[in-house]
């Protein structure tokens, strides 16, 4: 043992570089694994930030004035109760905009339950008539701090002087109402009180909720919600987030495993002639794997610590959404064992193999085979011996020779360095692809900007016109929707009436043909995978007590509901009912027009009678991905680079015993360091291509294939543009040439005598 630890000291004096870069790689791997698991749990999982956050109560209990809620402090199992707050139930308007909202008076910003601003401030005194609305709430009204909020019916007025997020169930509209926190004066008449109540187990909701319904009596509680309630609800708007960063993330760590099998097998195979010269001098087979193993373990658990350590003490300084990310992981429930488990985890790995590697090591020869006079990467063909006879540079040529003459070697350096920039791709495949809804929105099932709903006051004919006289509406599509029992009368679907015979709803289509005939409809992916049906099918569905047929001629990209939609014009939905008048209006705007301005126009010409929606967008929620996606794209590009340093290094010392016969032959060593580099871009140019022309069909497919499980349908992926793509591949070729050149060119210049020792 003493005789393997001093071969294993000598060893590190004298390649302090490479040991330094393996511990620095493994530090990297470990610690882009830990933030991608802190994005991950991040972006996937945002109700539990809030809830973190706001140190949310796991029950809120909506109770009648009389109710005596001081009781339900003492309960076993309730840490820290929050309120009782009073409420009122009233309706606010904004820019033509209404929503049924829960006014909650609310003296000073709790402790339990404390929401998180996301714009402007929490309420002042000095403003009395101030209000905090909900995040989602605000998006529904079109709201932003400085608006004004009015009470339809009367003659008050409440100021918006902030947004934030909530850990409660969020508005929906004609089924949750919105929260909006004000001053307790702000609520003179409530109709009830609510009260929050923080567990010490949150295992023992259901028992604390009977509890309370006992000790208050079930005739005083209206309402009752849970912190389960509100977390499935709000996971089920991030499913295919969650899906698209696990994804990335297993991606990520299959790239981190073969970045360090590709460093360690460099090392061991630097090593052969040591490994050699150690067999002769009496070391077994099995001292020899100890040396390797116990080394290379020790770098990798130096270097896993160092990562775990800086990444829990530094991780939430750092700026911008990835400190916020690590800051908020830091305080779930399983960080304690992501810390633990991803670093010995990445120690295993690499202990894994290493020990494979160095197993290969353990059967090396005591006696150095002799290496042959040919170049280490054979001899030249006929083609690279005709194009030195045209005077084509001998560094491109030579270049192409060593960088794919050894081609299982080359292949795996190729395969290795394909994988994250593969991942990149796809990456930027998704990136574009959001950007898409927001861009290009009519080409993902979202034609329209704004939904008018109007009340009986006026006439189809008074209302439409109004409309499209405003000069930002380019069409109104009026319509109806209602709900529909599909034909097992089992579950509820979507029908929609939009748009007329003579003029069509735009429906995105990514199959089949538009509906123009009477009794013909699309329908979205959801509803086909609900109905077990396709495009050309006829399906029955009971709309109140009539029985309605349709012919599906067109699946439609279907945004809203899951997909389970099915849509026809205003015209057939008529035929079975004549009298059938619009409820709504879908407006599809100008280029360029405003939807916030063309909302203001539309609410101030209906006189109070036009309730105006921006349509919602899936992207919005998606908005945390873009944050994660460029931080994954920052760990992929580590990953890749310490894949390049390590072919660098193996290029380098393969070419080390072709010096003697590049200087025979009269190159100088700037052309002799023009081969390394060259080897090197080639190397990098042909992981490039393969990257993309693997990662941009499987984007698509993924992209696809999440779109229809989702019920959106397939359709709405969208590749990055050659002005990304070419750049990016440009990026990476550079970089690999401008790494290679130091390296290329300190042993181009080695002097004779260390040649003459690596060669033999």
């Amino acid at each position: 043992m003493r005789a393997t630890l001093r071969w294993a000291h000598s060893d590190l004096r004298t390649h302090r570089g490479e040991a330094l870069f393996l511990v620095l790689a493994t530090a990297g791997i470990v610690a882009s694994l830990l933030l991608a698991t802190a994005l991950f749990g991040y972006a996937t999982n945002p109700w539990q930030r809030v809830f973190t956050q706001s140190h949310g109560a796991h029950v809120w209990l909506h109770t009648d004035k009389a109710a005596d809620t001081g009781k339900l402090a003492g309960l076993d199992g309730v840490d820290t109760v929050a309120g009782p707050y009073p409420t009122a139930a009233v309706t606010v308007s904004s820019r033509g905009s209404r929503a049924s909202v829960e006014l909650r008076g609310t003296p000073e910003r709790p402790s339990v339950g404390r929401p998180p601003i996301v714009s402007g401030h929490w309420l002042d005194p000095s403003a009395p008539n101030g209000v905090v609305l909900e995040s989602r709430l605000a998006r529904a009204l079109l709201a932003e701090p400085g608006d004004t909020l009015t009470v339809p019916g009367t003659a008050r007025e409440l100021t918006v002087v902030g947004l934030a997020d909530s850990a409660e169930p969020r508005y929906r509209p004609g089924e949750q109402p919105g929260l909006v926190w004000a001053l307790p004066s702000a609520v003179p008449d409530p109709g009830g009180q609510v009260i929050g109540l923080r567990l010490t187990d949150p295992g023992d909701t259901s028992y604390i909720v009977q509890r309370a319904v006992t000790v208050l009596g079930s005739g005083a509680i209206g309402e009752v919600s849970t912190w389960q309630q509100a977390r499935a609800e709000a996971q089920g708007d991030n499913r295919l987030l969650g899906q698209v960063l696990g994804l990335f993330g297993l991606g990520a760590l299959v790239a981190a495993g073969f970045a360090v099998h590709g460093a360690i097998g460099t090392r061991i195979h630097g090593h052969l002639r040591d490994l050699s010269v150690l067999k002769a001098i009496g070391f077994t087979p099995g001292q020899v794997v100890r040396i390797f193993l116990l080394q290379h373990l020790a770098y990798a658990l130096l270097g896993a610590l160092a990562a775990a350590g800086l990444a829990e003490a530094l991780g939430s300084r750092i700026p911008g959404r990835l400190g916020d990310a690590v800051g908020v992981w830091q305080g779930l429930p399983g960080h304690t064992v992501a810390l633990i488990v991803v670093p010995v985890g990445a120690v295993l790995f690499i202990g894994a193999t290493t020990g494979l590697a160095a197993w290969r090591a353990g059967r090396v020869p005591p006696v150095p085979l002799p290496r042959p006079a040919a170049t280490s990467g054979g001899r030249l063909s006929g083609v690279a011996r005709r194009a030195l006879g045209v005077r084509i540079p001998p560094a491109l040529v030579l270049g192409w020779h060593t960088a794919f003459t050894r081609r299982p070697r080359s292949l795996a350096t190729v395969a290795r360095l394909t994988l994250p920039l593969l991942l990149i791709v796809v990456a930027m495949s998704a990136w574009t692809t959001i950007d898409r809804f927001h861009s290009d929105p009519e080409r993902v099932g979202l034609p329209t900007a704004l939904s008018v709903r109007a009340d009986a006051g006026r006439s189809e004919q008074q209302i439409r016109s109004l409309l499209e006289r405003d000069p930002g509406v380019a069409a109104a599509y009026p319509g109806v929707e209602t709900a529909a029992l599909g034909p097992s009368q089992t579950a509820t679907i979507a029908l929609r009436g939009l748009g007329t015979h003579r003029d069509p709803y735009p429906h995105t289509l990514a199959e089949g043909r538009p509906a123009r005939g009477s009794d013909e409809a699309v329908a979205g992916q959801g509803l086909l995978d609900l109905l077990d049906a396709r495009v050309g099918d006829w399906v029955r569905m009971t709309v109140g007590d009539q029985p309605l047929i349709l012919h599906i001629v067109g699946r439609s990209i279907e945004p809203e509901n899951a997909g389970r939609v099915i849509s026809t014009s205003l015209d057939t939905l008529r035929e079975n009912d004549p009298g059938l008048r619009p409820t709504l209006y879908e407006l599809r705007l100008d280029p360029g027009a405003d939807p916030r301005e063309v909302a203001d126009r539309l609410a101030a010409a209906g006189d109070g009678h036009l309730d105006v929606h921006a349509v919602a967008n899936p992207a919005d929620g998606l908005s945390p991905l873009r944050a994660v996606v460029a931080g994954l794209i920052a760990v992929l590009a580590l990953i890749g680079l310490i894949e390049l340093l390590t072919a660098i290094g193996g290029t380098v010392r393969e070419s080390e015993r072709d010096l003697l016969a590049l200087k025979a032959i009269g190159l100088s060593p700037r052309q002799i360091t023009a081969i390394t580099v060259t080897a090197t871009g080639l190397t990098a140019l042909a992981a490039v291509l393969a990257a993309t022309a693997l990662g941009l069909p499987l984007a698509h497919w993924l992209i696809d294939a999440q779109g229809g499980s989702s019920g959106i349908g397939a359709g709405i992926a969208q590749g990055p543009s050659a002005v990304l793509v070419v750049p990016l591949g440009a990026a990476a070729v550079l970089c690999a040439a401008a790494l290679a050149a130091v390296p290329a060119a300190r042993a181009a210049r080695r002097r004779l005598a260390d040649t003459l020792s690596a060669v033999a």
